[in-house]
């Protein structure tokens, strides 16, 4: 019987990545790349063999979508932020079985549609790659499994059903996996007016955005999640929730949604990028 070991909710902005490199942003989201790394750690401690990333930068239109491929491998450039996100070089092993198996339950099963694909062409997207990177994902042999949740005319109880899918999909198959939903909190990105300064980095564009951000963090950290699963939806769309939230829905659906009531680790604080609000946590697994 398989097992869901690690479940996270994690950031994945391209300052993240250019934190890595030399320049004028080396080490501007130190606090941030550490979480990821520790985050990666901890999975392989609890032996995690492959990773299910929720990825709010795969945007489609119509049903669910799983890249299911059995190997990874390319060059990255954003399309959304290329003078920041440039010729990133990655390499994963994907779990084709796991994928369909996903994909099977969800349509068959629960009446969600849900598409595995296996095409050659069709690559990741850095919600997944950046987390991926940093979390160690090559080195210590995780598998990687993306699921798109960009999710633009979808409802989240259908995303829910999407997570509570995964979840058995896991307990159906062998081997110890985790959970990331990646995406950011509020999502409200600066307006192209205010661009002019390296302060619109740093910032969020609204206070009002911030402290929705920050009431519901309370909320997780006191495992109150039947008040977060009521005010999801219109907190989603209010304050321009990365994908609506669709990952975040996804995760909780596969912890059990409303009756979740574990209280969340906050493995880096809550910080501001590009007028968005950013956290990564860990969501424990009942054993």
């Amino acid at each position: 019987m398989g097992k869901l070991v690690f479940a996270a909710k994690v950031a994945h902005v391209p300052t993240m990545y250019l934190s890595e490199q030399d320049g004028p942003f080396k080490g501007c989201r130190q606090s941030a790349v550490d979480g990821h790394r520790e985050m990666g750690r901890r999975m392989k401690e609890l032996g995690v063999e492959t990773v299910i990333v929720l990825d709010t930068h795969w945007l489609v239109n119509n049903a669910y979508h799983i890249n299911g491929n059995a190997h990874f491998k390319g060059v990255f450039t954003s399309n959304e932020f290329p003078h920041l996100l440039a010729d990133m070089p990655y390499e994963h092993v994907g779990n084709p079985e796991m994928a369909d198996k996903i994909a099977k339950i969800a349509t068959e099963e629960m009446g969600v549609t849900v598409r595995s694909h296996h095409i050659d062409s069709l690559e990741l997207e850095y919600g997944t790659l950046i987390p991926m990177w940093l979390m160690g994902a090559k080195e210590y042999g995780f598998k990687v499994v993306s699921v798109a949740c960009l999710c633009t005319v979808h409802d989240h109880m259908e995303s829910a059903t999407v997570g509570k899918a995964i979840r058995k999909a896991i307990e159906e198959s062998e081997g110890n996996y985790a959970i990331v939903a990646s995406g950011s909190l509020s999502h409200a990105i600066h307006p192209n007016t205010a661009l002019k300064t390296m302060d619109h980095f740093f910032t969020i564009s609204n206070e009002f955005y911030k402290q929705v951000d920050l009431r519901a963090l309370d909320l997780w950290k006191e495992g109150r999640f039947k008040e977060f699963t009521a005010m999801l939806p219109l907190y989603a769309k209010t304050c321009h929730g990365e994908g609506l939230m669709h990952d975040t829905a996804m995760l909780l659906g596969a912890l059990g949604w409303d009756s979740y009531d574990k209280k969340v680790e906050i493995v880096t604080p809550y910080f501001e990028a590009a007028g968005t609000g950013q956290v990564n946590a860990v969501f424990p697994v009942a054993a």
